[in-house]
């Protein structure tokens, strides 16, 4: 019984979670010559922790108590290391990059429907982009993972769809139309761009030069202006493809009462490393993933996005906390009840090294 209402919880919880965090935002890929980068604005987030998820970590998703006894959360065991941006706690970020340079970024799009339930294993959005973070290397294994695990729709979420690009220069727009994933790559997708509609839908406009009556958040109008400069990007005469993704990112910065860009990031997915400056601290930081230990036998590292640094911030990154979580979500969500904050804030401590279950077992032999 006391299970079940702690996941019971955790799920009215990610509801209240995951529509404070509907905004708009910006994302594309950056390919030509022999640059490599991926870029997004982040809106109405602006504070939060950069965290170093571990390979090597069995984990289960979220457990959905509506969800039919046929279905169960899918279980992993994370295959590579990564860097992710999070402001409602570890394990639900927004985007990030693993160190085989595999990039997912989320965005809101409201026409979205996730599929209904069926046999494969479940697990939220938010953690969705974990999983493939955690799982794979390349944009063909995050399509085909669809055949093995199912986004469920238990937090009636305004819905999302995802950019996501690899170190092979391919790229996808991912989105859940009707119950099944759609998705864009090389020839379906003539601009690798994606703001708040549906890719096809942003595309049509964009090859008419128009905009539709109604444009929530500028949305049409925001990918319309990043696609028209991904496109006319020349490696010889715009300059160093990190400098002009962040102009691309200036050019369609909200700026208004209710959206403003509170983050932006870009991926340099070639040398993997990752830049970004928020609207609290407008100076540009970066990381090397190859700083990082991504062994889960050592501490997980975090970093406050809005510490006044400048430069190389790999080595200011400091050991995770369950306080620091804590904090992070507390901070996010002021009103929050004790017990809906320490059921979100104790996830992380569901999840297990493998590395040091392997080697207290040959310990143990000895």
């Amino acid at each position: 019984m006391r299970i079940a209402l702690y996941c019971l919880a955790l799920c009215i919880l990610l509801i209240f979670l995951v529509l404070r965090a509907s905004q708009s935002c910006t994302t594309f890929c950056l390919d030509k010559g022999d640059q490599l980068v991926f870029g997004k604005n982040q809106d109405s987030i602006d504070s939060g922790l950069m965290i170093v998820n571990k390979r090597g970590v069995l984990k289960t998703a979220k457990v959905n108590d509506k969800e039919p006894r046929v279905s169960q959360p899918v279980s992993w065991t994370s295959q590579y290391g990564s860097v992710t941006f999070n402001r409602f706690g570890r394990e639900q970020p927004f985007g990030g990059m693993n160190e085989a340079g595999l990039v997912v970024e989320q965005m809101t799009l409201f026409e979205t429907k996730y599929p209904g339930p069926d046999l494969r294993p479940y697990i939220n959005s938010g953690q969705w982009i974990q999983y493939q973070l955690d799982n794979s290397s390349m944009v063909e294994e995050v399509i085909a993972s669809d055949s093995k695990l199912r986004i469920t729709d238990m937090l009636k979420d305004p819905g999302q769809h995802f950019l996501v690009s690899d170190r092979r220069g391919n790229c996808a727009a991912i989105e859940f139309i009707n119950g099944k994933l759609v998705h864009y790559t090389e020839k379906s997708m003539p601009i690798k761009v994606l703001s708040n509609r549906a890719y096809a839908e942003c595309i049509t406009y964009w090859e008419q030069s128009e905009l539709p009556i109604w444009d929530y958040s500028d949305a049409v109008k925001r990918f319309a202006k990043a696609a028209d400069m991904v496109k006319h990007y020349n490696p010889v005469t715009s300059g160093p493809a990190v400098d002009y993704a962040f102009d691309i990112l200036k050019n369609v910065t909200m700026r208004g009462t209710y959206l403003t860009t509170g983050r932006s990031i870009v991926y340099d997915i070639k040398n993997l490393r990752v830049y970004f400056r928020t609207f609290e601290k407008e100076q540009i930081r970066y990381a090397d993933l190859s700083s990082f230990d991504f062994s889960c036998k050592t501490p997980v590292k975090v970093l406050y996005v809005n510490e006044d640094l400048r430069g190389d911030v790999s080595k200011n990154f400091v050991n995770y906390t369950y306080e620091i979580n804590r904090d992070l979500i507390k901070n996010a969500i002021p009103d929050i009840s004790d017990e809906d904050l320490n059921a979100l804030a104790h996830y992380p401590e569901t999840t297990n090294c493998t590395e040091v279950l392997f080697t207290t077992t040959i310990d143990n032999q000895k």
